[in-house]
């Protein structure tokens, strides 16, 4: 374990001490650049999908097949990090994962729907651990504890990017869903590269004690159970997201929704994480976990009532500005709970659990597309008051 166990004052100082550490910001960005096929995949895949005329619910079962198959992987590929050191891992699932999404096109997925499920399959398992690579690697980068959690803050605020940038580059590419596939594989290879260059990542070595772990890894702590099932509902709403967007784009006759408003949410993730880093808040971090999800389950109501395209866009800023400091305080109690050495593993839970969540609520969503966008922002809802109502049920298991 680190010694992110608490949050703490992260002023704009510490953030331009983390990033003028050595390797803090190729590592920072190369993971960023390697993640962003996790935010535009999801959005090609339905495009791809509905540019062959194929169904909604066929795109939107896709889609969750995707982040259902990622979910899974993480903490598979976690494990085999914690073991066998990142550069052994990272690179061959890069390589199979740009892989899968160069031939998803060929597979004609209206036409072929079984072959297509199985290249989105190959995609989704094989997606990089690098998030949790990363926040494995912090202790390494920044030995004092104060720019530790500055990082941690850094970190989770900006990997919104990847969800404002995804959507806009799968939507942006005049040539089609098949160019932004292409794109997709293309950034997954060359931001994995720079990671595993990057010396850090390339001499991390596993602790001798994951030889000997459970084979049920960090789930064996009852906390870290809680957690993850809270931040499976934090997902649900997250993967609901993206075919809201799509309806309300297609009820508008409003092309440019389905990408700007998943990023609207992931740019006001960016501005709350930045905002919430700045400041020393007190109390252990479940209670902000707690808090935050109050927000981020209340901001979905302003999107009930099926508003105009300006203001749906606005609107969806609202839940984000608390997803970043529920994450950020996720991820902090994960790195006081999580084992000795297990630590890339447990980080790639919590990711799979937001992953399982979030494949959920897009499979629900679009399910549920033709009841209407009201009844499709419900599903957003109800995921973030899921998560709100594990996290106060059992708020004393994350203390302990």
């Amino acid at each position: 374990m680190s010694a992110t166990t608490a949050c703490g004052p992260a002023q704009d100082s510490g953030y331009r001490a983390v990033l003028g550490s050595p390797h803090v910001a190729r590592l920072l960005g190369g993971t960023l650049i390697g993640r962003l096929p996790t935010g535009m995949a999801p959005i090609a895949i339905l495009l791809l999908v509905r540019a062959e005329h194929g169904p909604l619910p066929l795109a939107g079962t896709l889609g969750a097949l995707y982040g259902l198959a990622s979910a899974i992987g993480q903490p598979l590929l976690g494990r085999l990090v914690d073991r066998h050191g990142q550069t052994r891992v990272l690179v061959p699932a890069t390589i199979a994962a740009s892989t899968a999404f160069l031939l998803l096109p060929c597979t004609g997925p209206a036409r072929h729907p079984v072959l297509a499920a199985i290249a989105v399959l190959l995609a989704g398992l094989a997606t990089p651990p690098l998030e949790a690579g990363l926040r494995a690697l912090w202790p390494v980068l920044l030995p004092n504890a104060e720019r530790q959690r500055a990082a941690l803050t850094l970190d989770s605020s900006t990997q919104g990017l990847v969800f404002v940038a995804g959507p806009l580059l799968a939507t942006g590419f005049g040539a089609g869903a098949s160019a932004a596939l292409v794109a997709t594989a293309a950034l997954g290879l060359f931001g994995t590269g720079l990671v595993v260059t990057a010396a850090p990542s390339r001499t991390w070595t596993p602790n001798e004690l994951t030889d000997t772990v459970h084979w049920t890894g960090p789930l064996r702590v009852p906390g870290l159970r809680v957690l993850f099932a809270a931040l499976a509902g934090t997902g649900v709403a997250l993967g609901a997201v993206n075919v809201l967007a799509l309806s309300a784009a297609e009820h508008h006759h409003a092309g440019w929704l389905a990408g700007v408003m998943p990023a609207a949410l992931s740019l006001g993730s960016m501005l709350g994480g930045l905002a919430y880093g700045r400041h020393a808040w007190p109390g252990a971090p479940a209670k902000h976990l707690v808090a935050a999800s109050i927000g981020f389950a209340a901001g979905w109501l302003a999107l009930l009532p099926d508003p105009a395209p300006a203001v749906a866009v606005v609107g969806a800023v609202l839940p984000g500005t608390f997803l970043a400091p529920l994450l950020t305080a996720a991820f902090l109690t994960v790195d006081r709970l999580a084992p000795e050495g297990e630590s890339t593993e447990a980080f790639a839970w919590l990711i799979a659990c937001i992953g399982l969540g979030q494949a959920a609520g897009t499979a629900l969503a679009s399910l549920a597309g033709r009841g209407g966008s009201q009844f499709i922002a419900l599903v957003p809802l109800a995921g973030a008051a899921a998560a709100l109502w594990l996290l106060r049920r059992f708020r004393h298991h994350l203390s302990a």
